[in-house]
């Protein structure tokens, strides 16, 4: 099964190892320049230079219509014969929010389940509303992909880290 893998910067190496990884989509900004992980080429591995907030903060960059069309190009033109991995930081909010703008390009019109689905398996999951709101946009949803965020409540906030969240790139 194709998956998408979404994790902590910390754990891409081990992930990519276990996991036959061909794609990596790093979202860091301010935490820093990651290496691509051994065994993934580098036309296979997009760096989005991106922090996780929702406007404009000194010093930071906001989420904007490019960097989500950088995503969508690299996840349209992944070829989905093996797993992909999608990490920031924590794993908690740009991660899950690429993966689950992944899973609306392969599944439309199934916002709600992908995002159902993502609650279910990441109770830590708080999708960047600024690139869920771009990618709604830019995807023509009407709206569907911000309410299937909304509709899945907060985050657990007992979780101060992500842990590996497995994710079917087709829902069933």
């Amino acid at each position: 099964m194709t998956e998408i893998l979404v994790c902590p910067w910390a754990e891409v190496d081990v992930h990519v190892e276990d996991h036959g990884v061909t794609h990596v989509v790093s979202l860091l900004g301010v935490e820093g320049i990651p290496s691509t992980p051994p065994g993934v080429e580098a036309d296979n591995h997009l760096h989005i230079e991106v922090d996780d907030i929702a406007g404009r903060i000194g010093g930071y960059i906001a989420p904007d219509r490019d960097h989500v069309d950088l995503l969508l190009e690299f996840v349209r033109d992944w070829d989905r014969q093996s797993s992909m991995l999608v990490h920031c930081f924590a794993g908690i909010s740009r991660s899950t929010a690429a993966a689950l703008i992944t899973m609306a390009v392969f599944n439309p019109g199934r916002e709600f389940e992908a995002a159902r689905l993502l609650r279910q398996r990441a109770p830590h999951a708080q999708p960047n509303r600024r690139m869920v709101a771009l990618a709604d946009a830019m995807l023509s949803l009407d709206g569907q992909l911000i309410a299937a965020v909304e509709a899945i409540g907060p985050r657990d906030q007992s979780v101060n880290m992500g842990r590996l969240v497995q994710l079917p790139a087709f829902l069933p």
